[in-house]
């Protein structure tokens, strides 16, 4: 490998050639179908490996299902399989992605790197209650919003990690008016203002 990136914490040779495999298609397949913003493909380790990376290490360790909703370009799904396929052989990802050509790069992905997902290219409105024990998004709505997706997709007990910028507190304030739930703020590790929530007893009030 000519390339390594920063992922804010160790990871064995297999995991990282997997992510130098990752980033390669993503800079192969990024020109066609703009998986993540130009300005940020040369600094994709922080700006999306890292940033996904903390996600999973937050995770709960004994979860067996994991569901990733609008997965784009793959964060953190794809990060987090790729992790998971070292550190966490049980866990199995779906990933939720309605751009029939975003989810035909996280396809080819995890087909050339061996990972255990599925691929679901529809919309998250339209699937069947996945039933995951962890369910994420990263950039994909407002919080309100995917409290309403988590009530469908979250299983009983589950925990919802949703990244956040400097506007979470608002986010999570209005969110409170129509939603009960429970929640703790990490502070990001690639981002001064931002926080990962970890969410939980999602009701409607």
């Amino acid at each position: 490998m000519s390339e390594s990136f920063d992922l804010g914490r160790n990871v064995s040779r297999e995991t990282s050639e997997r992510f130098y495999h990752y980033v390669h298609l993503l800079r192969k397949w990024n020109p066609a179908i703009n998986l993540v913003a130009r300005s940020t493909i040369d600094d994709v380790g922080r700006r999306h490996l890292a940033d996904s990376a903390q996600i999973f290490d937050l995770a709960p360790a004994d979860a067996q299902i994991w569901a990733d909703l609008g997965s784009g370009g793959g964060f953190p799904g794809l990060v987090a399989a790729i992790l998971a396929a070292d550190e966490r052989p049980h866990l199995r990802l779906t990933l939720v992605e309605s751009d029939q050509r975003k989810a035909a790069f996280l396809a080819t992905v995890s087909s050339e790197l061996g990972l255990k997902t599925k691929i679901r290219a529809e919309r998250i409105e339209s699937l069947g209650p996945l039933n995951a024990e962890i369910l994420s998004a990263r950039a994909l709505a407002p919080l309100a919003s995917l409290l309403s997706f988590s009530e469908r997709h979250l299983a009983s007990g589950g925990v919802a990690l949703f990244p956040k910028g400097a506007n979470h507190q608002v986010e999570i304030d209005q969110a409170l008016e129509d939603w009960k739930f429970s929640y703790q703020k990490t502070p990001s590790r690639t981002d001064p203002d931002a926080v990962i929530l970890t969410i939980g007893g999602i009701t409607r009030v």
